[in-house]
């Protein structure tokens, strides 16, 4: 059954000029792409969608790191999508990722990891939502 996901390709990975090899890896993954936005995230932006860390050690640095440049939202549509997606991006810490995986590639570091991806499909619907109205999503079909 296809599906969705959602994903970023954080703003690391565009400062670094990776945006359009990350998104040709998302196009050889057989990812059919509904959805893509450049924006810069504020950082009201940033704490609401990260609002579930809030209070983690971490979470400080991760929306200042989220809000300090332009990156890219995805909704994306495959067959058993949020599974194949992180399979596709690797393990959170590039020294853990596997090796041709994303974060593998060109991740620098577990705080500035390329790229983000759901872990539920329920957190992929609610994560789509947050950037993309219904609307905006262009049908595979």
């Amino acid at each position: 059954m296809s599906n969705r996901t959602f994903a970023i390709i954080k703003p690391d990975a565009v400062r670094n000029g990776y945006l359009g090899q990350i998104i040709d890896r998302i196009i050889q993954a057989e990812f059919v792409i509904l959805g893509a936005k450049l924006i810069r995230m504020t950082r009201e932006q940033a704490e609401g969608f990260y609002a579930i860390h809030r209070g983690k050690p971490f979470y400080e640095e991760l929306t200042r790191f989220m809000s300090s440049g332009k990156c890219m939202v995805l909704a994306l549509e495959k067959e058993n999508a949020v599974a194949a997606w992180r399979k596709t991006i690797g393990a959170t810490n590039p020294a853990d990722a596997a090796p041709g995986t994303i974060r593998k590639d060109f991740a620098s570091s577990l705080g500035e990891n390329a790229v983000h991806g759901s872990d539920s499909d329920p957190n992929a619907e609610q994560e789509i939502a947050f950037f993309f109205s219904e609307s905006e999503l262009i049908a595979a079909k």
